[in-house]
């Protein structure tokens, strides 16, 4: 059998984690909202129209944040459409996804969705469309008490208390030639720096996030971070990135090793914030937020054939398979070795559109997706240890030589556990793995849980839910002092350690 060895020290920590990392996305976009969150009508709706099957299932993730309203939706968005008397709400255009918006959920049903979900919201203001006047007046409507014309509007609307959002995205994406709005590095820079310190003046204690480049293969990727972050640095707290990872090619070897590019690409904004930490002689460090992330491939044919300027439509609907779990284990394992520095991240989307929950009018289940991100949400808490790994390679077209094994190790010092999150991406062989426990050798192993399946493509459904999911593994035990398992071929593995 292959082996693998993984070394930790309880004094060797890359950081404590910032919990927003398993955050996640709802935008107005084909079925997230109506139909996915909000189904007034349907059997499993409650007073409010709110699905509660969802709930339950977004609940059990335990989402810390979540961002809305989008995306490339928000930037032609007016936020005042979503407002007030549902009767009187307009139905709009909604040409980033050619849809017709009908705005029966606001900004304010998503605040009383987000207290019924257990989370809190990331909110995005439009600076495609838009700029700092409507931003600032979004931001009075959700934060300020009283004594003000948009903070008594919201009362006028039946919230008598401010929403207080902490955290707010300065637009989306506003690199891409697609989206709505479009800008320079110049004229962004110069308008998130403007909106920025607006923002914070009118309330000082949010948390702001900078566009980034919309992916790190833009032409424009590099010079865009450095250029937008000279104008707003001072005013900012991050920088976005976004990335999706796609099966074009049928490259499963390439497939799985895409984290190789995520890695990367994370490495290179940290260059680039501390380039211009260093240019502008600051003691401030400018932290990321990877706010949109995922794999996304499956339903592009489909929504070739989707009729323009309709309503919810079955739009971005990935059904993920065990393949595609074992890439999204993989990309948390990445984003937690760099905890230091990526401090929120989003799972895109939450329900229906390229999500880990889908819905129908009889049900709702959890894909294959849903369960890294839920066990690695659930157990990944605490301090993330260096982990160093030495393990097996294999060759790929895109990346070269990569690991068989990847893997982190979390140290939860509040539940006094040692969790190790690994896949092997070998798809004909188990590997043995060792990891020395040293200063957490008198641990006993709790749990291993793994998930696997001989076929790559199998993917869960309404009427065969639990097709793909973890169960326990007899694999791991702890010797004289160190953790010895198996982790079997093409498979992603949870291993619990504990007194």
């Amino acid at each position: 059998m292959k082996q693998a060895k993984v070394i930790i020290d309880k004094d060797f920590q890359v950081s404590r984690i910032d919990r927003r990392i398993y955050g996640s996305f709802i935008e107005h976009l084909g079925r997230a909202v109506y139909d996915g969150i909000y189904q007034p009508g349907s059997p499993f709706a409650d007073e409010q129209g709110f699905r509660k099957d969802t709930l339950e299932l977004v609940r059990e993730l335990e989402v810390p944040v979540v961002r809305y309203p989008g995306g490339n939706f928000v930037s032609g968005y007016k936020w005042e459409d979503g407002v007030g008397p549902k009767e009187e709400r307009p139905k709009r255009i909604e040409l980033a996804w050619t849809v017709v918006e009908t705005n029966q959920v606001g900004l304010n049903e998503f605040s009383d969705w987000a207290k019924k979900a257990g989370t809190e919201v990331m909110m995005a203001v439009n600076l495609g469309t838009r700029g700092v006047a409507e931003a600032m007046e979004l931001l009075e409507y959700c934060n300020l008490d009283q004594g003000t014309h948009y903070s008594e509007l919201r009362k006028k609307h039946g919230y008598e208390k401010p929403h207080g959002i902490k955290l707010w995205c300065l637009g989306n994406e506003m690199d891409g030639p697609w989206q709505i709005g479009h800008k320079t590095a110049e004229e962004y820079g110069r308008l998130a720096n403007e909106t920025a310190k607006v923002l914070k003046g009118l309330d000082p204690t949010i948390e702001l996030v900078a566009c980034g480049s919309s992916n790190s293969h833009m032409p424009t990727f590099g010079s865009w971070e450095a250029t937008v972050l000279e104008h707003c640095y001072d005013s900012v707290d991050y920088i976005s990135l976004h990335t999706y990872y796609d099966f074009h090619d049928r490259d499963t070897r390439s497939f799985l090793a895409n984290n190789v590019d995520m890695d990367r690409f994370i490495t290179d904004v940290t260059h680039i914030c501390d380039y211009v930490k260093a240019l502008k002689h600051s003691d401030k460090t400018i932290n990321l937020s990877f706010d949109e992330w995922n794999v996304w491939y499956h339903s592009g044919e489909q929504d070739k054939k989707l009729p323009r300027w309709t309503q919810k439509p079955h739009q971005l609907e990935d059904v993920y398979d065990f393949q595609d779990a074992l890439l999204v284990g993989s990309m948390l394992i990445t984003m937690l070795r760099h905890a230091d520095r990526v401090k929120i991240a989003c799972l895109a989307q939450l329900v229906n559109v390229i999500a880990p929950i889908m819905t129908s009018d009889t049900g709702a289940w959890r894909q294959t997706t849903y369960y890294p991100y839920w066990l690695t949400g659930k157990y990944g808490r605490g301090i993330v240890l260096q982990t160093l790994v030495e393990s097996p390679t294999y060759e790929t077209k895109k990346y070269g030589t990569v690991n068989c094994v990847d893997c982190v190790c979390v140290y939860n010092d509040e539940a006094d556990e040692v969790v190790v999150f690994a896949v092997n991406k070998d798809l004909d062989e188990d590997i043995g793995l060792t990891i020395p426990l040293r200063q957490f050798g008198d641990y006993r192993v709790i749990e291993h849980l793994s998930m696997e399946h001989e076929d790559l493509f199998a993917v869960n459904t309404e009427a065969d839910p639990n097709n793909v999911v973890p169960a326990p593994c007899g694999n791991s035990r702890v010797e004289d002092g160190t953790l010895r398992t198996t982790l079997n071929k093409k498979s992603w593995n949870m291993i619990r350690l504990g007194k």
